[in-house]
C-alpha cells in the first residue's frame, strides 16, 4: 500500500498539460508524479529537472536509458527497474542489449566507454557510493567533462526516484508492470511492494 496515494489526473487538473506531455513520452502518467502532484511545486520542479536530464545532450539517449536501468537495479528499486526497462524498450534499444545490461561487465555488446559509464552507475547508485579514483579515470578516458556531468545527472535523478518510490511504496502502473513481468522476471525482478 502506498504511503501517500497518488492523485487522479482529474484531481490534479491544473497539471493536465504536463501529464499530457509525460504520457506522450512514457505512454502513461507515472504514479510517482501523481503523488508529487499533492505538492504541485515539487512536481513542476521535478518535471523541469527530469526533462533537462533526460532530454537531448551530448550523451546518447541509449546510454542514458542504460545508466538509469543499472543505477535503479543497483539501488534495489523494483519500481524504477520496471520503468527504466520499459523506457529503454520504448527508446528502441535492442532487446539483446537490454537482456545483457545486467552483465555489462563481461558482455561483448558493450563498449569500454559504456562499461565505464555503467560501472559508475552501479557503484554511484549504492549508498554510500562505491565510486573510486579508477572509476573516475575510466570515465575521463572516454567522456568529456560535460558528458560526465550528464551521466552523473542521470544517476542522481534516479537516486532521487529510487528513494522516492521505495519510501512512498509507489504502485507500479500496468504498462511497466506487464513489460517487466514479461521481460525481467527471469532476471530476478519481482513486484515487491510496488504491485
Amino acid at each position: 500500500m502506498a504511503l501517500v496515494p497518488p492523485l487522479s489526473p482529474e484531481a490534479a487538473a491544473d497539471q493536465a498539460d504536463l501529464f499530457k506531455m509525460v504520457e506522450s513520452v512514457m505512454g502513461f502518467v507515472p504514479n510517482s508524479m501523481l503523488t508529487m502532484a499533492h505538492r504541485p511545486e515539487i512536481l513542476q520542479s521535478f518535471a523541469v529537472m527530469a526533462g533537462i536530464i533526460n532530454g537531448p545532450g551530448d550523451v546518447s539517449n541509449e546510454l542514458k536509458r542504460l545508466v538509469a536501468e543499472v543505477a535503479s537495479h543497483a539501488a534495489g528499486c523494483q519500481y524504477c527497474v520496471a520503468h527504466t526497462a520499459h523506457q529503454a524498450e520504448r527508446a528502441g534499444i535492442a532487446s539483446e542489449k537490454l537482456d545483457a545490461v545486467w552483465s555489462f561487465e563481461s558482455s561483448p555488446l558493450f563498449s569500454e566507454a559504456e562499461r565505464s559509464a555503467l560501472t559508475l552507475a552501479m557503484k554511484g547508485a549504492q549508498v554510500p557510493s562505491l565510486v573510486d579514483e579508477s572509476d573516475m579515470d575510466a570515465m575521463r578516458s572516454h567522456f568529456s567533462e560535460g558528458e560526465i556531468v550528464e551521466i552523473v545527472a542521470v544517476i542522481s535523478l534516479f537516486g532521487f526516484l529510487n528513494r522516492w518510490n521505495a519510501i512512498m511504496g509507489t504502485t507500479l502502473e500496468e504498462q511497466p508492470r506487464d513489460n517487466a513481468t514479461k521481460t525481467l522476471t527471469a532476471k530476478g525482478w519481482t513486484l515487491g511492494i510496488h504491485s
